[in-house]
C-alpha cells in the first residue's frame, strides 16, 4: 500500500502561531483568521485529514434519610449543588466589624474604589443557614489565636484585624449544623490557614524570598505526624504552634486513611504557595488549564472538604475515597469555591497584591477580552462546574454504592458529607457577600430593592430568588444535553500547528508496519468476535490505513525493531478498543456489559505472577500477550503503575459511554482531565521510557513541575487529535467527546471560533511545557539536590516527551484515518447490516436475537 509523505516538512520549524493571531477574544461568529468553509491546511498533501484518538486511547433507594441530604435518583434541582466561594484565596482587607448585627462580618469599606466589573448573576440553588453557636466560636477563637501568638506581636494581625475578618462567621455559615465545640475547632483551623496565608505573603511573597519560603514550608509536615506517638519539633513561630495544637485536637477521632488524605491536602495547600510566588517572580499569568489544576492545590478547598468530613462526623469510606465520583465531587466543589472567590477578590489581588493567579485575570489574558467579559466567562465556568457536581450526584453515586456493597449507614455518611459540601458552598457565598474582605458591591446576593413574591431579603435567603435562579441556570445546561449527532460539518479545518521540536523517525518503520498488521491478525483483531454483534470493527485494510507504527516510529525513534513492534502493538490494541467500545457497548447502551469487559481485562494484568484465565476475545488475547511481553521485565512498583495506566484508560471509556447514553457534552474541565485518560496519555508516555528502562525517582515523578510537564504535553497531543478528528467524530460517529465541540457548547459559538480558542489553548500548553523545562525543572533539581545522574535521567525524559508530541502530530498528518475519503468508506459490512433500531439500554442485549442467531448459525 502506498503511504503518504511520512514527514511533515514544517514539523521542526519553530514559528509563530497560525493565522488566528494571539487570541480569539470572546466568541464572535466567524472566528479570526482560520480557513473558511471547505478550506484546509495548505501544508497537507491530502487536504482532508481528521482524527479519532491516535494512540491507544479513549479509550440507593434504601439509604437512611438525612434532613436535607440529596438522594440519588431525584431530579437535579433538589440535589446538592455548590454555590459559593471560600477561603481558598485569601486577601487581607481590613474594615471595622459591625457586631450589632452578628451576620455583618465587617461593615462596609469607606471610600471604596470603583469596582472593575459588575458581579454576575450567580447560580445559587440552596439557601445559606447560620450556626447558632456563632458567638461562642468568636469568643473561643480570639482567645486561641492570642494564645498561639497570632495577634499582639505577630507583626501580621492585631485584634482589630482578627475581629474584622470574622472567620467565625465564615465557619458558622459553612458548617451550620456543627456543635459548639466542633465549630470552635473548625474556626481555629480557618484562622490558622488565613494567618498562614497572610504570614507567608508578608514575609516571603512581598520580598520574593523563594529560598526562605521553601525552608519555612519544609518544616511544617513535621507537625502533622500520622503516628500520634511521634515526636514533633518545638514550634518557632505562630504557624507551627497553631498547626501542632490543631493536629493533636483533630486527628485522634479519625482513621489512618483520613489522616493521610488530610495531611496531603494540607501540604499541598502550603507547598503550592511556592508556585504562586514563582509566578509573581516571573510576572507570569498561568493558562486556564494550568490555573485550574494548581488552584485546587493552593486554593484550599480540597483541604476544606477534608475538614467537612470531621465537622459532620461522616468520614468517606476508604474503599471509595479515591473513586472517580468522589474525586469529581471534591474537584467540582473546589473549583466552585475557587472561581467564586476569584470573582470577589479580583480587585484586591490585582490592584494591591500584584497577584497573577486569579481566574478572572487568567481568562482576561487568555481570551484577550475585557474584565467584565472575563468575569462573566468565569461565572459560566463556575456554573458549569456546579452542574457537573449535580450530575455526578444524580448519575454516579448510587451505582458507586452498589458496586462496592456499601451498607445503609456508609451510604448515609457519604450523603451527609455531600450535604456538607453543599452547605459550605451556600454559606461561603453568603459570607463573601457580607465580608469587607471582598468586592461585593453588586451582583446577585444583594438585598432586593423592593419586595417581590419571587425574592427574599432576610438572613440566608439570597439563594431563594427564583427569578435569578432560573436565569443563572441559563441555556448552558440545556445545551449540554441537546447536541444533535451526525451533523454535517465538512472536512476538519486545521490551524497552523506550532511544533518547535524536531521529528525523528525509527529506521525500522517499514518492518514494523508488516509486523503490526500480522500481530493484529494473530490476535483476532481483524475479524468478528464470536457471539458479539457488530464486533467486526477492523479489517486488514483499516489496520494498515491507521498506520500506528508511524506513530510509534516518531514517539520512540531510538527503539530496536522488537521495541518498536511492542509499542506499535500497544497502540493498535488501545486504538482497537477505542473503536470497539462505542460500537459494541455504546450503541446498545450496554454499560453493564462494558463494565464486565473491563473487570475481565484486569485479570490479564496480574501483578504477582498469577495465571490469567483463557482469553475469550481479541481484546483479552491481545492484552494477555502484551502484558507478558511488557510487564515481565519490570520492577514490581513499575508494573503496578503501568497496570494503573491501562486501567485508567479502559475505565475512561466507561465515562465516555455514560455521557453518550445521556447525550451529554461534557463540562470543559472534566473533559480535559478525562481526555488525558481516554487518549491513553499515561500509557503512551510510559512506552516512551520502556526502551532505556529509565525510572524517574518517585518523589520527583509526583512533583508539581513533572505533573505540569506531562499534563501540558498530554493536552497538546489530545487537542491535536480533537482538531483532526472533528469531522470523523461529529459527522460520522455522532460523538460528544471532542474538544472543539466542548468549546462550541460551552461558549455557544460556531466551529471557526471554537477552533481558534482550541488552537490558542494548544499553543498555551506548548508554551507551558517549555516554561516548565526552562524555569521550573532547574528549581526542582536544586530543591531536591539531585545528582548529575538523576538530572540526566530527567533531561532524557524531557527529550522523550518532545519526541512524543512531534511523533503524534506527524502521525495525524501521515495516516489515512481522518481523511474524508476514508471516512466515507469506513463502515465494515457487518456494521451496515446490523440494525440498531430495536430496544437499547441495560438489560436489552438479549433482544438482539436475530443478529445473534445469524452470527451463530
Amino acid at each position: 500500500m502506498t503511504q503518504p509523505d511520512q514527514t511533515n516538512p514544517h514539523l521542526a520549524v519553530a514559528g509563530p502561531p497560525g493565522p488566528g493571531g494571539p487570541g480569539p477574544g470572546l466568541p464572535v461568529p466567524g472566528g479570526p483568521g482560520l480557513p473558511g468553509p471547505g478550506l484546509t491546511n495548505p501544508r497537507l498533501t491530502n487536504p482532508t485529514l481528521l482524527h479519532p484518538r491516535p494512540t491507544p486511547a479513549r479509550p440507593a433507594d434504601s439509604a437512611p434519610a438525612i434532613p436535607g441530604a440529596p438522594i440519588p435518583g431525584l431530579a437535579v434541582p433538589g440535589l446538592p449543588s455548590p454555590g459559593a466561594a471560600g477561603p481558598a484565596k485569601k486577601d487581607p482587607a481590613k474594615a471595622d466589624p459591625a457586631k450589632a448585627d452578628p451576620t455583618k462580618a465587617a461593615g462596609s469599606a469607606k471610600s471604596a474604589p470603583a469596582q472593575p466589573f459588575q458581579l454576575p448573576e450567580f447560580y445559587l440553588p440552596h439557601p445559606a443557614r447560620l450556626n447558632p453557636h456563632l458567638e461562642h466560636a468568636r469568643t473561643h477563637t480570639k482567645a486561641w489565636a492570642r494564645s498561639m501568638g497570632m495577634v499582639e506581636g505577630s507583626g501580621i494581625w492585631d485584634e482589630h484585624d482578627l475581629d474584622s475578618h470574622d472567620y467565625a462567621l465564615l465557619c458558622a455559615y459553612t458548617h451550620p449544623d456543627a456543635s459548639a465545640e466542633e465549630l470552635a475547632l473548625v474556626t481555629d483551623w480557618y484562622v490558622w490557614v488565613f494567618f498562614f496565608d497572610d504570614h507567608f505573603l508578608e514575609i516571603f511573597k512581598r520580598s520574593q524570598d523563594r529560598e526562605g519560603g521553601k525552608a519555612y514550608l519544609d518544616r511544617l509536615p513535621a507537625f502533622m505526624p500520622l503516628d500520634l506517638g511521634a515526636e514533633v519539633p518545638a514550634p518557632t513561630n505562630p504557624v507551627e504552634a497553631g498547626l501542632a495544637d490543631l493536629w493533636t485536637r483533630t486527628v485522634p477521632s479519625m482513621s489512618a486513611d483520613w489522616r493521610a488524605r488530610f495531611a496531603e491536602s494540607t501540604e499541598h495547600l502550603l507547598n503550592e504557595s511556592l508556585w504562586e510566588l514563582s509566578n509573581i517572580n516571573a510576572g507570569r499569568t498561568p493558562n486556564p488549564v494550568e490555573y485550574i489544576e494548581m488552584r485546587r492545590k493552593v486554593g484550599g478547598a480540597p483541604w476544606s472538604a477534608g475538614l467537612i468530613e470531621h465537622a459532620v462526623g461522616a468520614e468517606v469510606p476508604a474503599v471509595i475515597a479515591a473513586s472517580r465520583p468522589m474525586r469529581v465531587l471534591k474537584d467540582t466543589f473546589s473549583d466552585g469555591v475557587h472561581l467564586r472567590n476569584d470573582l470577589f477578590s479580583y480587585q484586591r489581588e490585582t490592584e494591591e497584591e500584584g497577584e497573577r493567579s486569579n481566574g478572572v485575570l487568567v481568562l482576561e489574558t487568555f481570551l484577550g477580552c475585557t474584565t467584565q467579559e472575563a468575569a462573566d466567562a468565569v461565572n459560566e465556568l463556575l456554573t458549569s462546574r456546579l452542574h457537573q457536581f449535580e450530575n455526578t450526584c444524580v448519575t454516579e453515586l448510587a451505582p458507586l454504592f452498589a458496586e462496592h456493597g456499601l451498607d445503609p449507614l456508609a451510604c448515609a455518611r457519604v450523603l451527609a458529607y455531600v450535604k456538607g459540601l453543599q452547605d459550605w458552598q451556600s454559606g461561603g457565598h453568603e459570607w463573601h457577600m457580607r465580608s469587607s474582605r471582598y468586592m461585593n458591591g453588586g451582583g446577585s446576593g444583594t438585598a432586593p430593592t423592593s419586595w417581590s413574591p419571587y425574592g427574599a431579603g432576610s438572613l440566608g435567603t439570597s439563594a431563594l430568588d427564583l427569578t435569578r435562579l432560573g436565569a443563572s441556570v441559563g441555556p448552558g445546561r440545556a445545551r449540554s444535553f441537546t447536541h444533535v449527532p451526525h451533523r454535517p460539518v465538512g472536512p476538519s479545518r486545521l490551524p497552523d500547528f506550532r511544533m518547535p521540536f524536531e521529528l525523528r523517525l525509527s529506521p525500522h518503520l517499514d518492518a514494523s508496519r508488516r509486523n503490526t498488521v500480522d500481530w493484529c491478525r494473530r490476535m483476532g483483531l481483524l475479524q468478528p468476535q464470536p457471539g458479539i454483534p457488530a464486533s467486526h470493527v477492523w479489517d486488514e485494510k483499516r489496520a494498515a490505513d491507521i498506520d500506528l507504527p508511524l506513530c510509534s516510529a516518531g514517539i520512540h525513534p531510538d527503539a530496536t525493531l522488537a521495541e518498536l513492534d511492542l509499542t506499535s502493538a500497544w497502540l493498535a490494541w488501545g486504538t482497537y478498543g477505542d473503536d470497539y467500545y462505542p460500537v459494541v457497548y455504546g450503541r446498545p447502551r450496554d454499560l453493564i456489559g462494558a463494565k464486565a469487559c473491563n473487570a475481565r481485562l484486569s485479570l490479564f494484568m496480574p501483578l504477582d505472577g498469577a495465571v490469567a484465565p483463557a482469553p475469550a476475545n481479541a481484546l483479552e488475547r491481545g492484552l494477555a500477550d502484551l502484558w507478558t511481553r511488557t510487564a515481565g521485565p519490570m520492577a514490581p512498583d513499575a508494573r503496578a503503575k503501568f497496570r494503573t495506566a491501562v486501567e485508567d484508560m479502559i475505565e475512561s471509556w466507561l465515562w465516555e459511554l455514560a455521557n453518550q447514553a445521556q447525550n451529554r457534552v461534557p463540562d470543559p474541565v472534566d473533559y480535559l482531565e478525562m481526555r488525558r485518560k481516554t487518549f491513553g496519555s499515561d500509557l503512551t508516555m510510559s512506552l516512551c521510557r520502556l526502551a532505556h528502562g529509565r525510572q524517574v525517582p518517585p518523589e520527583i515523578y509526583r512533583s508539581g513541575p513533572l505533573r505540569s510537564l506531562e499534563n501540558s504535553a498530554a493536552d497538546y497531543a489530545c487537542l491535536i487529535n480533537d482538531v483532526f478528528s472533528y469531522q470523523k467524530e461529529i459527522e460520522y460517529e455522532g460523538e460528544v467527546h471532542n474538544g472543539v465541540l466542548v468549546v462550541q457548547n460551552f461558549f455557544d459559538c460556531d466551529y471557526p471560533t471554537a477552533l481558534a480558542i482550541v488552537d490558542d489553548l494548544m499553543n498555551s500548553r506548548m508554551r507551558q511545557f517549555q516554561h516548565v523545562v526552562e524555569h521550573e525543572l532547574p528549581v526542582l533539581y536544586d530543591d531536591f539536590k539531585l545528582t548529575r545522574e538523576a538530572r540526566a535521567v530527567l533531561d532524557g525524559y524531557v527529550r522523550e516527551l518532545e519526541d512524543w508530541m512531534a511523533g503524534i502530530l506527524n502521525w495525524h498528518f501521515g495516516c489515512f484515518r481522518y481523511q474524508e475519503a476514508a471516512l466515507s468508506h469506513s463502515r465494515l459490512p457487518e456494521l451496515s447490516a446490523v440494525s440498531f433500531t430495536g430496544p437499547t439500554g441495560p438489560g436489552t442485549a438479549a433482544a438482539r436475537i436475530a443478529a445473534l442467531v445469524g452470527q451463530l448459525g
